[in-house]
């Protein structure tokens, strides 16, 4: 079995953004044609540990998809791992946000098991790539890459899309179990400024907000009785005809939405009922069981349903405690009163497609009256800028990458202290009682994502990172 496995990635045109950003997209025009100069002959080797499930993988699908599209060869490639790696790299991901994961240590056999598992990888990537070429590692998985395949003919950057506002002992703990690998790298790009780490070449590191895809399954605009047969198929809703369960793929193709959803819930989320929605991967982190123990026990609207969706965690292979997580909301869900089970619904999207399971998120946002992203830590939190381009009213927490996308009060409203399940209740019920602020709120939410968020954004500044390396490089 190949240590990696490449990705097959799309063309699409960055044109399609310009009806979008009218005299904006100049700035675009111009990171294009330096771009296809400077980076003739040249291959951009994206390496990250998935395909599918979260953010990153998302987020490389639709951006190389349209680097490709304005003439840039790029490539995808994924780490395989053993279970025994895969635990050393999500004991890494929990100490990152400051959070003890499974308490499990960090020393001299962690770091033999995560650079053995490794070797392999970097073996099959030093014989793809050739001079010239750059690197982009994503995330701890692959960061262990750097020192076997640094080297003067090759350019490097690592790229951390995870991080803390107030790093202590856990999160430094495991800066210094990576930072040996990552310190050699040519550029290191972070989402936020507060998420740098210590102890790297300052004159290295760059700050690149993600961005989402305003044209992919996930943003796209969708009709009310697309929203509605998505839905059906799913079994999240009850009837509606299944063969308007229509999306476009990414090569602008239509297809349908045929696979049903894992769903523990009583009964369908009547047609009229207002919604509640969480979309997350099944994580601690994302506090699934806090969100459900806020509607349960403090939310005011007696009508309200909740969803909580999140990929089947049979398809995320780079999560070994999503299965454990789910089992724990479930617990949570069977021990209410019948009355309130029966608002609750979570909903496991199947994977086997990951553009299908994009069009159902799609769906299961635009049904929503309140969209709700309450992270303990969050790096970023694209679900958000999801949301927010939907013109759906988000309540969110206060941390991470979060603050950076919703300004309190105006594009969203922000909780201070995620554990604050009374707050959030009050928040979530405010919106639903005063359809008009929420509204206004979702209009706002929109604009700010067109402004700050769409990944031309990102391409351009990738362009201007790799220009400045390369011609520090000579």
């Amino acid at each position: 079995m190949s240590a990696l496995a490449e990705v097959p990635v799309a063309s699409l045109s960055p044109e399609r953004f310009r009806s979008l950003l009218g005299d904006a997209f100049e700035s675009v025009d111009e990171a294009i044609a330096t771009a296809r100069e400077l980076l003739s002959g040249r291959v951009i080797w994206h390496i990250n540990s998935t395909a599918r499930g979260g953010g990153v993988a998302e987020m490389l699908q639709s951006l190389l998809a349209y680097a490709r599209g304005a003439g840039v060869d790029v490539r995808w490639l994924t780490i395989s791992g053993n279970p025994e790696f895969f635990k050393v790299t999500k004991r890494l991901h929990n100490r990152l946000h400051e959070s003890p994961g499974d308490g499990g240590p960090l020393g001299p056999e962690e770091r033999e098991v995560y650079r053995s598992a490794l070797v392999e990888a970097a073996k099959e990537l030093r014989e793809l790539a050739d001079p010239g070429d750059i690197l982009y590692i994503h995330d701890p998985q692959p960061a262990g890459l750097i020192p076997h395949i640094e080297t003067n003919e090759l350019n490097t950057i690592w790229r951390c899309h995870i991080g803390v506002d107030r790093p202590g002992e856990l999160a430094r703990e495991a800066w210094d179990f990576l930072r040996p690998d990552i310190v050699e790298a040519d550029a290191y790009v972070f989402s936020r400024e507060r998420f740098v780490w210590s102890g790297l070449d300052e004159r290295r590191i760059w700050i690149v907000p993600p961005s989402i895809d305003a044209f992919s399954p996930k943003n796209q605009d969708l009709p009310d009785q697309a929203v509605r047969a998505i839905l059906g198929v799913a079994g999240i809703e009850a009837g509606n005809s299944a063969r308007e369960a229509l999306f476009e793929r990414f090569d602008g193709t239509t297809s349908r939405v045929t696979r049903a959803a894992e769903i523990d819930q009583d009964g369908p989320v009547p047609p009229d009922a207002p919604v509640v929605t969480q979309v997350s991967r099944w994580d601690r982190l994302k506090d699934p069981v806090g969100v459900l123990r806020c509607f349960a026990e403090h939310l005011r609207s007696e009508d309200a349903h909740l969803l909580l969706a999140g990929p089947s965690v049979a398809g995320v292979a780079d999560d070994p405690e999503g299965a454990e997580v789910l089992c724990e909301v479930r617990a949570h869900r069977e021990s209410l009163p019948p009355e309130q089970r029966a608002r609750v619904h979570l909903v496991s999207l199947p994977m086997e497609d990951v553009e299908e399971n994009a069009a159902m998120v799609n769906a299961v946002q635009r049904r929503s009256h309140v969209v709700v992203q309450k992270s303990l830590a969050e790096g970023f939190g694209l679900t958000v800028a999801e949301g927010m381009w939907k013109a759906k009213p988000m309540v969110a927490s206060a941390v991470g990458g979060i603050q950076d996308q919703i300004e309190d009060g105006v594009s969203g409203v922000l909780l201070e202290d995620p554990a604050d399940l009374a707050a959030a209740a009050a928040a979530i019920d405010g919106l639903l009682a005063d359809p008009d602020r929420a509204r206004q709120i979702g209009e706002a939410a929109r604009q700010r994502v067109l402004e700050r968020f769409l990944g031309t954004r990102h391409l351009t500044q990738y362009m201007a990172l790799i220009e400045r390396m390369l011609g520090e490089a000579g």
